[in-house]
């Protein structure tokens, strides 16, 4: 029997599990920060880390605890509905839930009092998720050309669905940073929605940052457009970060 604390902690983006790519690298625009915890938020910990591009972050999905594990789960990728071992996924419902991101490494940032910010990019993790480990990532040893990548063995498309802008929800959105305008757009054109849930006309909400994302899905199924961008208060954040951790 093993027992593991936290190193870290992540400041992430993404509020709720509803929008996050499925891949971590898959938008670019997502970044955040790890927050080394005591007794390792010193600068020795780090040293040297700079030098690295990527780092790999072994983390646990908090949000996806459940009593009990399944022999088999059903990848997004094939559709929702064919079943595969849990051991040929990546689903977070695992025995063991533990997870495995490569992210870009944009700096490292060491504040007084002991605060250490790892600066990262490409990140697909919720806020709050639990870090167990961070170890350089190194190409000649991680990246492997002739690799055979199973019933995913190439990268998903990179804009499955063509995302249009309502007019009041540009007026709100060129308020912002154009990294959060492109962060928007990207994540709806993702197409986050789950495999049996893609129901022309329906309204979904992602959670980035403060501001909740309202968007729908089109009659062409190649559409979407963002309805609406407004900001959430700091209370209904936590509410809505408590209620994505008890579901699925």
């Amino acid at each position: 029997m093993f027992d593991f604390s936290p190193i870290a902690t992540v400041h992430s983006c993404y509020r709720t599990k509803f929008g996050i790519p499925r891949q971590s690298g898959l938008i670019a625009e997502a970044t955040g920060t790890i927050e080394l915890l005591p007794p390792y938020n010193q600068p020795n910990t780090v040293r040297g880390l700079e030098e690295f591009s990527h780092i790999w972050v072994i983390f646990v999905f908090s949000e996806n605890l459940r009593d009990g594990w399944k022999a088999t789960v059903r990848p997004p990728r094939l559709g929702g509905d064919k079943r595969i071992g849990v051991f040929a996924s990546r689903s977070p419902f695992r025995p063991m839930p533990i997870g495995l991101s490569a992210m870009r490494l944009e700096r490292i940032e060491i504040r007084p009092r002991g605060k250490i910010l790892l600066h990262v990019s490409g990140l697909d993790l919720v806020e709050g998720t639990p870090v167990l480990d961070i170890k350089p990532y190194v190409p000649y040893a991680d990246s492997i050309p002739n690799a055979v990548g199973g019933f995913a063995p190439d990268a998903p498309p990179e804009a499955p669905l063509t995302v249009t802008i309502a007019p009041d929800a540009q007026k709100t959105l060129d308020k912002f940073s154009p990294e959060f305008a492109a962060l928007c757009k990207k994540v709806v054109s993702a197409d986050p929605r789950p495999a049996y849930q893609r129901i022309p006309g329906r309204e979904y909400q992602c959670y980035l940052q403060d501001q909740e994302i309202i968007w729908t899905a089109n009659q062409d199924p190649t559409q979407a457009t963002i309805l609406k961008i407004q900001t959430i208060s700091k209370r209904k954040s936590q509410e809505k970060l408590n209620q994505s951790s008890t579901q699925d």
